[in-house]
């Protein structure tokens, strides 16, 4: 498997809006690794590319034509089953499922994209990310087979004595510069992965499954359940249950976050809480960026879904099953509506429509905070949406 292609669905990739916005499905974290991360420890190809929508292919590699290489469909978790299959197929095969989607094909580029076959196979043990709520459902599962690929022959490190270990020893991981003293560690329900330069504050307590992925920083009297994935350089603090956090996002305060998903730079002011379950008990209805419109989730406990480059203020308040957009700025009072769209900048009841120049400058010197910078191709990236959003 030298050469690895991912690819993006445009039916699923639209299913996972707003996570997939400014990111191929391939970058979506999941468990402890995102899904491109999994196929290379996986499959350890010479290289990855990608191959999705037109305006985000810029800030991704394409697939290397008229070279034989093996798509594999990006929103599919791998399980030793369909890595089975698709090690089977031989050149110009491909692998579908029950409805004739491709999910792995080994083919040049072009007899890919018209689906130019000898010979087609039917596979259904699938694992996959359809709805954007699986990312969710699905972690602690995920947790627990990254944990097993990352620590496999791996030595783990100490945890201080000031500690408290609940469950079995073994199923805690502690990378290399992790820092913790006086916290609650509990493993019967799930692993616990600490990843490199993890500090976790006095008095936390954390039940698995649990990744905080590197540099990331639990904060004092932090109180976490599982399945919940801090990605890297992620601050946490208050009460979260069920929460995936992609990477460099805060929610450093007291506050309660619940079946959650939140991208990257995404900062969440003191005391910001969000309702995962209606008072009536009903299923959670979620806006659906497919039919523009709210669908039945079939799920009771469903909290929020906030996409890049989302900042909200002090006692925020997001109603169950909220959808928040990139790039908006949320400061009101009372709940705001259940959608946000991408751009929006909402208090005090009102909408208007984030400045471009304004939102890159804030963009800026949020990413300045961690040593990075907002790159031209993503500029266009965002410019594009921000001027489809408009029309």
């Amino acid at each position: 498997m030298s050469y690895v292609s991912l690819f993006d669905p445009p039916e699923i990739r639209k299913k996972l809006l707003p996570f997939t916005f400014i990111r191929t499905i391939a970058d979506i974290r999941i468990g402890i690794l995102t899904i491109k991360e999994k196929w290379q420890h996986l499959l350890k190809p010479e290289k990855i590319c990608f191959f999705t929508d037109d305006y985000l292919q810029r800030i991704y590699e394409s697939p290397t034509p008229n070279t034989v290489q093996l798509f594999i469909n990006s929103s599919i978790l791998p399980s030793e089953a369909f890595l089975k299959s698709i090690r089977q197929i031989k050149e110009n095969e491909a692998l579908l499922d029950d409805k004739d989607n491709i999910l792995a094909c080994n083919s040049t580029f072009e007899n890919f994209k018209n689906k130019n076959f000898n010979k087609k196979h039917t596979f259904t043990e699938i694992n996959q990310l359809i709805n954007k709520w699986d990312i969710f459902l699905k972690n602690g599962e995920e947790i627990s087979k990254d944990f097993e690929l990352l620590t496999h022959n791996k030595k783990s490190g100490s945890l201080s004595p000031t500690n408290i270990i609940i469950g079995n020893q073994e199923d805690i991981f502690v990378e290399e510069g992790v820092q913790a003293e006086a916290c609650i560690f509990n493993t019967t329900k799930g692993k616990i992965y600490l990843g490199k330069s993890v500090t976790v504050m006095e008095g936390s307590m954390i039940r698995g499954p649990f990744a905080a992925c590197e540099n990331v920083e639990i904060k004092m009297g932090a109180k976490i359940y599982g399945p919940t994935t801090l990605g890297p350089y992620c601050k946490a603090g208050g009460e979260l249950n069920n929460v995936v956090m992609f990477g460099y996002s805060n929610k450093g305060h007291d506050g309660f976050i619940g079946n959650s998903v939140i991208a990257e730079w995404c900062n969440l002011g003191a005391d910001t809480n969000c309702s995962n379950l209606k008072n009536t008990y009903d299923n959670v209805k979620v806006y659906s960026y497919t039919t523009s419109d709210f669908e039945d989730s079939g799920l009771q406990f469903c909290g929020l879904f906030m996409a890049d480059h989302v900042k909200c203020s002090i006692n925020s308040m997001f109603n169950t099953g909220t959808t928040v957009g990139i790039c908006c700025n949320i400061f009101d009072a009372g709940f705001p509506p259940k959608y946000i769209p991408s751009f929006t900048w909402y208090g005090n009841g009102k909408s208007e429509i984030f400045k471009l120049n304004k939102l890159y400058e804030s963009i800026q010197n949020t990413m300045a905070r961690r040593n990075k910078e907002l790159s031209q191709e993503m500029k266009e990236v965002i410019a594009y949406l921000y001027y489809s959003n408009q029309s």
